[in-house]
């Protein structure tokens, strides 16, 4: 009964609509390969590997124009031909889907770390309340999954956001057999392999009161990615608002 009345509660809120008010955003210089604007204090999406995570920076520039978030995409190229890249998000160098226990720390990365954290905060205006980061990968056992790594949110919390998208993605995808209904995966509910372990402890998931680490499959921003754009932006309005309301 519990289970179901918490199921009821979400129903309620999605048919409310807890929309928050959008602005309109505010750009701001951009500084090399670092693209941003600003929009709601303290709500902020991030893709800091816009150029080497495909299509992350497209899907986070409509997320942001969508829900009213500031926006920060790091545009930055790998390092070299075996897809050694900055990490951005955190003073390191790394491989792509590489183990973070073989990541670098250089005087390069550190730098790039800062000016992204600073930007960041520039966009946020303030306390950063929620930090939203966009990522993608083509690990080919998570190629059916959404996984969402979290910073203060609880099991509870996890369970309602965990619902709220999946009633979301049920109602976009509805009609579409020719995308793929992705499984949905929320930390500390679920046991995740994208846990962006290194990011939560010497990156910029240190910094946020929450937030949402998300991890896209190929899928979802290629073949499905107008469609996804659509389920993820809907479950951000949504989810900053429950998330918000719940922390006052």
């Amino acid at each position: 009964m519990r289970r179901l009345a918490r199921g009821v509660a979400i129903l309620a809120l999605l048919a409310q609509g807890c929309a928050p008010l959008r602005v309109e955003p505010e750009a701001l210089p951009s500084a090399g390969p670092l693209v941003s604007q600003k929009g709601r204090p303290g709500l902020v999406i991030g893709a800091p590997h816009g150029m080497s995570d495909a299509e992350t920076e497209r899907m986070s520039r409509e997320l942001a124009r969508r829900t009213g978030f500031g926006l920060v995409v790091a545009r930055y190229g790998d390092l070299d031909s075996g897809r050694r890249r900055l990490n951005v998000n955190r003073p390191t160098e790394g491989t792509q889907g590489g183990s973070p226990s073989e990541e670098v720390s250089t005087a390069e990365a550190r730098q790039v770390y800062e000016a992204y954290v600073g930007r960041v905060r520039e966009v946020a205006q303030g306390p950063l309340n929620l930090y939203v980061e966009v990522h993608g990968n083509v690990r080919e056992e998570s190629a059916g999954s959404i996984e969402i790594a979290t910073v203060g949110v609880s099991r509870e919390e996890a369970w309602m956001l965990k619902t709220l998208l999946e009633l979301i993605r049920d109602a976009h995808l509805g009609g579409k057999p020719e995308v793929p209904s992705l499984q949905v995966l929320v930390e500390p509910l679920d046991r995740l392999y994208y846990t962006a372990s290194a990011v939560k402890q010497a990156g910029i998931l240190t910094l946020p009161q929450r937030a949402i680490h998300i991890e896209l499959p190929r899928g979802a921003r290629t073949l499905g990615r107008e469609a996804y754009t659509d389920v993820l932006a809907d479950f951000l309005t949504q989810a900053s608002g429950l998330l918000l309301t719940r922390g006052q």
